[in-house]
């Protein structure tokens, strides 16, 4: 079984020039953990900004997040994977990087997989 498989495709994304409120804003709504930061300009690299970059990064530092952009506590670049890599080596790349989420890219993002998804749907075991 492949990440194609079990990825969830629609990926809610944000830009890294936006302030951190509005990305709190499209993770309540979408009821989802983490947004991707598309590459913009000459950058190549994907970016991702999660609950707890806001947990440890503005909350625990008492920060107001109206004040600070996604781009000042965001992860990029951040680890990418294709949608043809097993997802037992998903899992071990997860274990390995200690991380618990990535965009699927191929030439542009085609989706988001997460260790829920590999824990839930994932039959490869």
């Amino acid at each position: 079984m492949k990440i194609q498989d079990i990825m969830t495709p629609k990926v809610t994304t944000i830009q890294a020039s936006a302030m951190v409120s509005e990305a709190i804003g499209l993770m309540k709504e979408h009821k989802i953990h983490a947004l991707i930061i598309k590459p913009s300009g000459a950058e190549k690299s994907y970016g991702i900004i999660t609950e707890a970059d806001i947990a440890y990064k503005v909350i625990a530092q008492d920060q107001d997040p109206k004040a600070l952009k996604v781009s000042d506590i965001m992860t990029k670049p951040c680890i990418t994977v294709k949608p043809d890599m097993s997802i037992e080596n998903a899992a071990r790349l997860f274990a390995d990087k200690h991380i618990h989420r990535a965009p699927v890219v191929k030439d542009e993002l085609v989706g988001i997989i997460s260790v829920s998804d590999i824990m839930s749907r994932g039959q490869w075991w």
